[in-house]
């Protein structure tokens, strides 16, 4: 902690007491007064989707706070419906089964009942389960007859599609559903950015480049770069898996993880290894609660997860994979173990991103061989009582465990892996400090943290994460000037007036105040 702070140009210029620095103020020099209040490195979204995030801004926003009921959600695909030309496109984000009051998914016939002359589909808030209508389900080419894909799921009821479909079996949907020019990624790039600096947010992981349009998003980045519409610092993680991966044309480009500059890097290659708790679709070693017995979905057999991870490591890449039942996590510690004893590279920091379900056992093997997890605390303000549905409290309470991370030394980031969930840190924080889930049950105190370490994942954890801690996540002579200033001092505020009673005042980028709330 330290009184005040000198920035010159874009970087920290000096740090200490008032009195210190009152002598480097010049006669155009902006002076601001915190008047009590808290000024902190700028945050870091250490794992999110801006594009996606950005272009699903123009979806039906089928959050719970939105679209809380059945009847709700069905009355918002119609209206959309409505002020839509027959045969166009209804796409709607962020319901959750769970939430909704009947505690199922919605099904194909309620969709075609509300837009019978539209193709629908309505994405669960993980991403990773999503439900269409008949006519969405018919331009795919799946029906009764169709078969669900290795690594997807179609689910049926006494042998009728209910319109639900998991992981890979969604991509025939997305295949017709007309796709985003440049134009479109690049102002989605820049919307997500600008939402972003409002929270004091100045750099983000971008957790998949190419899901959406594959490597022309490369391009639309670096358009974004050329034209000054990159708002916040993006670090650029490829997607890699080997039916729809970029990882190729990038390196034939020289595109490899540190390529670029402080606004614009290549960081992780990204494997997909299994999908969501909440969606039971989380890949665990024992079976979810119900009568299926289902352990999720894997991904990929082990050799073809060996090889990519082999492959990818041995270019040169960074690697921050997604896996979060406890099974998937085995998988892929051992594909990580195995790349780095055949190329080994003490400092590589391959990344377990999510890392929702991991073991004592798995911790140990990570700290021994330097791979980092990388959650999003905040699922267990959103998700935390759909774990529990899904899994029981004997499995659910101690996921996500923070402050075990932490006494290990693994140095967690965090993030809000938007959109599935709002960039907003402030559930996030929240969650860290209480465990106490959106409903107020509390998941495991063991794994509580203080608001400094809170902020450590937010701000030096995360700049750990893309090996960029030697320039960013702390104000410190020769750092980036990064600032996020908020309406309070964090350090003496309660979780609750964190959560419920804090903004961000101003943020600034690189030296320039680049955020300003109204009146304040």
């Amino acid at each position: 902690m330290v009184e005040a702070v000198a920035i010159w140009r874009d970087r920290i210029l000096a740090a200490g007491r008032e009195a210190d620095i009152v002598p480097l103020i010049g006669p155009s020099t902006e002076v601001v007064d915190l008047a009590g209040r808290l000024a902190t490195p700028g945050l870091n979204d250490a794992h999110m989707h801006p594009i996606s995030f950005g272009l699903t801004i123009g979806w039906i926003d089928a959050k719970p706070a939105a679209l809380p009921t059945l009847d709700a959600l069905m009355a918002g695909v119609a209206a959309r419906a409505a002020q839509t030309p027959p045969g166009g496109w209804v796409l709607a984000r962020g319901y959750d089964h769970t939430k909704l009051d009947v505690g199922r998914h919605p099904l194909r016939e309620e969709l075609d009942g509300v837009a019978p002359a539209h193709p629908v589909m309505l994405v669960r808030t993980c991403g990773h389960v999503a439900v269409c209508n008949s006519m969405a389900l018919q331009l795919a080419g799946i029906d009764e007859a169709s078969h669900a894909p290795a690594g997807g799921l179609i689910e049926r009821q006494n042998g009728r599609l209910t319109g639900l479909l998991a992981e890979n079996a969604i991509a025939p949907v997305r295949s017709v559903i007309p796709p985003p020019n440049e134009d479109d990624i690049v102002t989605a790039i820049e919307r997500a950015g600008r939402y972003l600096l409002s929270f004091g947010i100045t750099s983000c992981m971008d957790a998949a480049v190419g899901m959406t349009a594959g490597f022309s998003e490369i391009a639309a980045y670096h358009r974004a770069r050329r034209e000054g519409r990159l708002p916040v610092r993006f670090w650029l993680t490829l997607l890699g898996d080997s039916d729809r991966s970029i990882v190729r044309p990038c390196h034939g480009a020289g595109l490899i993880s540190g390529t670029g500059d402080d606004m614009l890097m290549i960081g992780a290659v990204k494997l997909f290894l299994d999908g969501s708790a909440g969606g039971r679709t989380a890949w665990m070693s024992r079976p979810y609660l119900g009568q299926d017995q289902t352990t999720g979905v894997q991904m990929k057999p082990d050799a073809e997860l060996e090889r990519e991870v082999m492959e990818v490591h041995a270019m040169g890449y960074q690697l921050a994979c997604h896996a979060i039942g406890d099974a998937a996590i085995e998988q892929l510690i051992t594909a990580y173990e195995k790349a780095l004893a055949a190329d080994p590279d003490p400092d590589r920091r391959h990344r377990v991103e999510h890392c929702g379900f991991s073991t004592p056992e798995q911790h140990r093997r990570m700290a021994k061989a330097g791979i980092y997890p990388c959650p999003q605390q905040v699922f267990i303000h959103d998700f935390g009582d759909a774990y529990i549905a899904a899994l029981g409290p004997e499995r659910a309470l101690g996921s996500y465990p923070l402050k075990t991370w932490l006494d290990l030394g693994l140095k967690p980031a965090t993030g809000s892996d938007a959109p599935v969930c709002d960039p907003n840190p402030y559930p996030n924080i929240h969650a860290m400090m209480t465990r106490l889930t959106y409903r107020g049950t509390l998941m495991d105190a063991k794994e509580r943290v203080g608001f400094e370490a809170a902020l450590q994942a937010y701000t030096e954890f995360a700049a750990f994460s893309q090996k960029r801690e030697h320039i960013k996540g702390k104000l410190v002579p020769g750092y980036l000037a990064d600032v996020a200033v908020f309406s309070r001092n964090l350090l003496t505020a309660s979780p609750d007036e964190i959560l419920n009673d804090t903004v961000c005042d101003m943020t600034i980028l690189g030296g320039q105040i680049v955020y300003r709330r109204a009146n304040a």
